[in-house]
């Protein structure tokens, strides 16, 4: 059979079949079209609503066509794969919450990545000759666009893709092939309605409007994807939430549903969830990369992770986490000293001040400094 020839209907159930197997709860196939989001996707980079992620704007070209990704793509089999697990354990002053896809042991693209090798490996022995490609969200490729094409959900007005019978709480991924699928009918209705959950639960308002996230004000992006320091008005509405973010979701009716994940690495650690947040000031570059390089909290770098445990530990106000922070303050990332700064000015006891004006002798970077002079300013010791 010629890999460009059209697959027989029976072969895309068996090739459904087989992803079930592997786990994608979710799968739909579509045509390699054009998606229909692009211009929209093009008017909210050109807003500045994507913030420092230029990668966006510099792929930008490629994102119009499926041909990008893999030349000679004819159709794309969209899957998703559930991550939901147990349910979020109470958070103390000392702790803060990471997002429900970093719970566990593995970064999420090196399982997705596993199944989808697998899936193709199936095709191939099928297919002798074809072109197949498993792609998961680090590719040029609108997988929602594709996934509602394909019939597997809407978008709803948090933005994200939501299933009836999974709610949100899964991966996408896609498989594309140099052969003709038999295709799925595309979602074209909206199950929303009047609920407005997501966006009025959002601690940052990052919604402009339903179906419009402004990623410069999105926890998620914020703690993950901001590399500097974060707007000083965003800080407090971060709350307990160290990575990532899942109020949106959290809130939304249709995740009183769907299936649980059945992956072990998916599970949650008992360290991460909640983290404790103390003893990751004492983590060397080393420790940091033998702790999380193979889960997703490797992509806030160590850096980042510590910006985003002061900016927590300065939420809670409490001042057990004074040593810690102090400990920040002497940091060899600036980002870090900053962070540390401003959290123990929000504690501001005596013993918090104290620590930022031995910390105002000593430092020599400028935006430092300021965060040192502002905390001092803002700070409010016992007597």
């Amino acid at each position: 059979m010629s890999s460009n020839s059209e697959a027989p209907a029976d072969f895309t159930q068996l090739l459904k079949s087989q992803a079930n197997q592997l786990g994608f709860h979710l799968s739909g196939a579509c045509p390699a079209v054009e998606p229909s989001g692009y211009h929209r996707l093009l008017d909210w980079i050109d807003s500045g609503k994507a913030g420092e992620m230029d990668y966006l704007d510099a792929r930008r070209d490629a994102y119009r066509d499926p041909q990008h990704v893999m030349p000679g793509v004819q159709s794309l089999l969209v899957l998703g794969l559930p991550y939901r697990t147990a349910q979020p354990e109470e958070v103390g002053p000392m702790q803060g919450r990471f997002a429900r896809y970093a719970w566990g042991s593995i970064d999420y693209h090196d399982l997705v990545h596993r199944k989808l090798k697998q899936l193709k490996r199936w095709v191939l022995q099928e297919r002798p000759g074809a072109t197949v490609r498993g792609v998961v969200d680090t590719a040029p490729l609108l997988e929602r666009e594709f996934a509602q094409l394909a019939g597997i959900g809407w978008t709803g007005k948090n933005t994200l893709l939501i299933n009836k019978w999974q709610g949100s709480y899964f991966f996408l991924a896609a498989l594309l092939v140099d052969f003709t699928l038999t295709y799925d009918a595309p979602h074209e209705s909206d199950h929303c309605g009047k609920c407005r959950a997501c966006l009025d639960a959002c601690p940052t308002a990052a919604f402009p409007e339903p179906g419009v996230l402004d990623a410069t004000r999105c926890i998620s992006y914020l703690t993950i994807e901001h590399r500097s320091a974060i707007p000083q008005e965003l800080r407090q509405p971060i709350g307990n939430w160290v990575f990532g973010c899942d109020v949106c979701q959290d809130v939304c009716p249709w995740n009183r549903r769907g299936s649980e994940a059945q992956e072990a690495e998916f599970q949650p650690l008992a360290t991460q969830n909640p983290a404790e947040l103390i003893s990751l000031f004492s983590l060397t570059d080393d420790e940091f990369r033998s702790r999380y390089r193979k889960t997703p909290l490797w992509r806030t770098r160590r850096r980042g992770l510590l910006r985003n445990a002061a900016i927590v530990l300065g939420n809670a106000g409490d001042p057990a986490a004074i040593d810690a922070l102090n400990q920040g303050l002497q940091d060899s990332e600036p980002l870090v000293r900053g962070a540390s700064a401003w959290a123990l000015g929000r504690i501001g006891t005596s013993a918090a001040v104290d620590r930022l004006r031995e910390g105002c002798d000593r430092e020599t970077d400028a935006m430092v400094q300021q965060e040192i002079a502002e905390a001092l300013r803002g700070a409010q010791p016992a007597a």
